[in-house]
């Protein structure tokens, strides 16, 4: 009889095709999601044209869908770990899909305000899942940049939508851009069929023929027999993840302080996206049309989540994260300094890779940080507590703003959360981390083995 550990077989699983096959379809996944939440940024001035309303009515229809991704991202992550993360990813990828493209056929606020707050659950609610699945699956010397990699598609997603949606909306209407979200749904067949079950999952069901299958698609060296058995540690052996498992063992200080980083790295994120075009216009420069500024935004982004997955796997993630953040402090305060145009842009750059890109960078540490049948229950409560940061950092940089103070202060008030973010993430017991545990125990094992190999040989 032998006895299989699953968590080190996929840690040292050598990247093949398979690996690539669930890195494109997660990333897919993640490229729909980020068109499904920039495409309302996009169509916004024509919407509110189109139902005459004033800001404040707007704020709230754009508002609605991340109440509904805070939503979301808790309770879908704790879903997944309960049903299975494949049929979460088909139910999140069909409610952002049908109903971004239901707001495209409302005609009235509070109709497309329903529509976006369902379709922010499955926006929320998709995004730790996949985050979850592309973890368990990644060899442990590429986890962060496999992870990051896939995670870029959700600039990729934005530039999509900022590409698109000018030349639609000029030709067919603000409808067309979230009439063509409906797309996806179409792919969640295809989806199902090429993303593998959670491990810990299909052990908890029973279903170890299908766990040989995919151990033996993720490990080509491995040969399944007739009585392999499979061992989980007893973290991962619970039937369900309720949110008490991420303050056990040690991990409640570290859990906290995730969620703060979260908090403070998602109200950076919203607070450029809503005010650094109307900042800088009031401080008089040209940033050319809002397509360059979206652009040049989500290409920092997407250049600082792969960056900063690569610099994870080879060094510390945490003393990465704390140098992304370092970043962030420093770049958007230096966006309140007169600079010429070029620089100008060169630091919105800068301010998408240490936001937007640390963003993608913190999703990996959460994922590395929880063990497998916990991992989707972590990471969403995570993303869900760090809603409520993208939710206030509009209002509170617009109450600033109305303050008419000078534009250094403004933008000191949005680069302070990088602050508090440098230190909380400090305060992160990296010991505790599952993924430095499997690790450590992987070690002792090989050192037993060569104890035992050892004690057997002939003096």
């Amino acid at each position: 009889m032998r006895h299989i550990d699953v968590h080190h077989l996929a840690d040292e699983a050598r990247l093949n095709g398979y690996h690539g096959r669930i890195l494109l379809w997660c990333a897919l996944i993640i490229i729909f999601d980020g068109y499904d939440l920039a495409v309302a940024g996009i169509a916004l001035p024509s919407i509110m044209k189109a139902m005459n309303v004033d800001a404040t009515s707007a704020g709230f229809m754009v508002s609605s869908a991340l109440f509904g991704m805070m939503f979301g991202a808790i309770v879908m992550g704790m879903v997944a770990d309960s049903i299975g993360r494949r049929k979460a990813i088909a139910i999140c990828v069909l409610m952002f899909s049908l109903f971004t493209a239901a707001a495209g056929l409302t005609h009235e606020p509070v109709s497309f305000s329903i529509t976006r707050f369902l379709a922010g659950v499955g926006i929320g609610g998709v995004m730790p899942i996949v985050v979850a699945q592309m973890t368990e699956y990644s060899p442990r010397r590429l986890r962060g940049t496999l992870v990051t990699l896939m995670f870029s598609g959700y600039s990729v997603g934005g530039m999509l939508a900022a590409l698109l949606g000018k030349g639609l909306i000029e030709s067919y209407g603000w409808q067309s851009v979230f009439l063509a979200a409906g797309a996806p749904a179409l792919l969640v067949p295809f989806a199902m069929k090429a993303l593998p079950e959670s491990m810990p999952f299909l052990i908890r069901t029973g279903r170890l023929d299908t766990l040989k299958q995919v151990l033996g698609r993720l490990s080509p060296t491995y040969v399944a027999q007739s009585n392999d058995q499979f061992a989980l540690p007893s973290t991962d052996r619970k039937q369900a993840a309720p949110l008490s498992r991420l303050f056990q063992e040690g991990r409640g200080l570290s859990t906290a302080m995730l969620w703060v980083a979260f908090f403070m790295c998602l109200f950076m994120v919203y607070a450029l996206s809503s005010w650094l075009a109307k900042l800088m216009a009031t401080a008089g420069y040209s940033l050319g049309s809002a397509l360059t500024f979206v652009l040049v935004l989500n290409f920092g982004a997407m250049l600082g989540a792969i960056g900063g997955g690569w610099l994870a796997d080879r060094f510390n993630i945490k003393y990465v994260l704390v140098g992304m953040y370092a970043l962030a402090a420093v770049s958007i305060t230096l966006l309140g300094v007169k600079v010429p145009t070029p620089v100008l842009f060169v630091l919105v750059g800068l301010a998408g890779a240490s936001t937007i890109g640390t963003q993608i960078v913190t999703y990996a540490y959460a994922g590395q940080f929880y063990p497998m049948a916990a991992r989707g229950t972590g990471i969403g409560w995570a993303s869900g507590v760090g809603r409520s940061g993208a939710i206030l950092a509009p209002i509170v940089i617009g109450v600033l703003v109305n303050m008419s103070l000078p534009l250094q202060q403004n933008f000191m008030a949005i680069a302070i959360p990088a602050v508090i973010a440098v230190l909380a993430v400090l305060l992160i017991d990296h010991k505790k981390s599952a993924s430095v545990q499997q690790q450590a125990a992987a070690q002792s094992r090989n050192d037993s083995a060569g104890l035992a190999n050892g004690a057997g040989e002939p003096a």
